[in-house]
């Protein structure tokens, strides 16, 4: 079994999940989209009309729910209860929102659980908030992935334009300093960068340039353990 871990944290926006997928795929082990947990729990909260400021009724919400991911040739599917939500999860309502949901204690504990019984079965390249400090504090590699936030609503604002939707730049770089600022300053789990992370600047890079680099130092990483 491959045992190769890999926690890749970082701001919203930076490019984790693409990178994070691809750098998987070429590593030949499994993606775990932490992000899009999140987000499961924020979509079906919202689908039973919970209140967000009702963190027991999320707590209890996230024990009860099942989250699982498809690997798919286009990447990766995710549903719950059955309900394939892959879309969903990505609309503006949620992504308004997760970070709320986020911050609750009782579903991070449930969340981090389900993460922790994953990367105990396989290899794998987590994405996140807080991989390399709480959800895998060992693992082998640990990478800050970051960007400037101009640079991070700008890849916001095209992917959206790219799916139909109009979205007001500046609104959406104001969306993206208050979600890092609601991630950075929640009382629990708060996304930071992990003190033996090695910080990768996407900022005018393209992906491959960035894959490459991040492959670059797992395959090290891996060489060191042999």
């Amino acid at each position: 079994m491959n045992t190769l871990r890999v926690a890749l944290d970082g701001p919203a926006g930076a490019g984790k999940s693409t990178v994070a997928k691809l750098a998987a795929k070429a590593l030949g082990v499994t993606y775990v989209d932490t992000g899009a947990m999140y987000r499961a729990i924020t979509w079906k909260a919202l689908q039973e009309k919970i209140d967000l400021a009702d963190q027991a009724a999320l707590t209890e919400l996230s024990t009860r729910v099942k989250i699982e991911f498809q690997l798919t040739k286009e990447g990766q599917n995710v549903s719950v209860d059955g309900a394939d939500i892959t879309e969903a999860i990505r609309s503006g309502e949620v992504t308004s929102n997760v970070s709320a949901v986020s911050a609750v204690s009782g579903v991070r504990e449930a969340m981090v659980k389900l993460q922790q019984e994953i990367a105990a079965q396989t290899g794998v390249v987590m994405d996140g908030r807080d991989i390399g400090t709480v959800v895998l504090p060992d693992a082998n590699v640990k990478i800050w992935l970051t960007a400037s936030v101009e640079e991070r609503a700008q890849r916001r604002y095209q992917e959206l334009v790219a799916k139909g939707q109009t979205l007001d730049y500046d609104q959406l770089k104001a969306e993206i300093e208050r979600r890092d600022l609601l991630d950075s300053g929640r009382e629990h789990s708060p996304m930071k960068k992990a003190d033996d992370a090695i910080v990768v600047d996407t900022t005018g890079q393209s992906i491959e340039m960035v894959i490459e680099q991040i492959l670059h130092i797992c395959r090290s990483a891996e060489a060191q353990n042999d």
